[in-house]
Parts: C-alpha cells; sequence; structure tokens
C-alpha cells in the first residue's frame, strides 16, 4: 500500500446543479490523456460517494502531490455565470464530512487540502484547508 499523507479537495468545476458521475469524469479524464479517473472518491450531488480510481493506485488530480494522496471531488464549483462558488449542497456537505473522517481515521497522518493550496486555481472553490482542519 501506498503511504498517504495528504487528502486533497477538488471540484468538478461545473455548475451547480449539473449533475455528473464517476463515468463522465473517467471519459473526460481518458480524453485527456490519463488512463482512468484521476480522483479517487466523487461526491455527487445527492451526497451519495462514489468509487474512482483505486486508493491503492496513484492518483491523477494534483501534480506533484499524486504519489502520496488522496484525491476527493465534488460534483460542482462554479455559479451560473460559471465563475467559481462553493455550490455544495446540504447532502454533499454531510457526505464531505463524513468521507474526509473515515479518511483520517484509516490514514491519521493524512492532512486534508484544497487543491488551490498547490495550485493556481479556486479548486475547490471554497476553504477545505480550513472547514477541516478540526476533523480528527
Amino acid at each position: 500500500m501506498r503511504t498517504i499523507d495528504e487528502i486533497i479537495v477538488h471540484c468538478t468545476a461545473t455548475p451547480a446543479g449539473r449533475h455528473l458521475t464517476v463515468g463522465d469524469i473517467d471519459r473526460y479524464h481518458r480524453e485527456r490523456g490519463f488512463d482512468c479517473i484521476g480522483y479517487h472518491y466523487v461526491v455527487y450531488l445527492d451526497g451519495s460517494v462514489h468509487a474512482g480510481r483505486p486508493v491503492d493506485r496513484v492518483g491523477a488530480h494534483c501534480k506533484g502531490h499524486n504519489a502520496r494522496s488522496i484525491g476527493v471531488c465534488y460534483v460542482g464549483g462554479l455559479d451560473a455565470a460559471m465563475a467559481p462558488a462553493d455550490t455544495r449542497t446540504v447532502a454533499q456537505k454531510r457526505s464531505l464530512i463524513a468521507l474526509l473522517a473515515d479518511l483520517r481515521q484509516r490514514y491519521p497522518q493524512a492532512a486534508i487540502h484544497s487543491h488551490r493550496d498547490f495550485a493556481p486555481k479556486a479548486c475547490p472553490c471554497f476553504d477545505a484547508t480550513s472547514e477541516y482542519s478540526s476533523l480528527p
């Protein structure tokens, strides 16, 4: 198993309310040259959590951090004008907390970060590093 010391939170950079599936993201990532979806988990609008790339495989979600991280992505991140916005539904917020808490139990040494901590992007369109800093 890989050593995991980071959990990196992303968004799909799609408009609020637009449904997207793991299959959709997988197709998009393959079109970009990835061998499969780059994220390990995706949280849908309804709060359901779906597996993406197997956790034992290095992700393709944050340059320079993939080897030692898990990528978690929620569907959304843009408002109707296509500007970055925290579009998480109530269900997504609950599910992200539960998923991240579970991952922290499995990988207690892993710090939770926003993708924007490592790249000049708005992703995940809220401050995940701060918001989840108190998760056990």
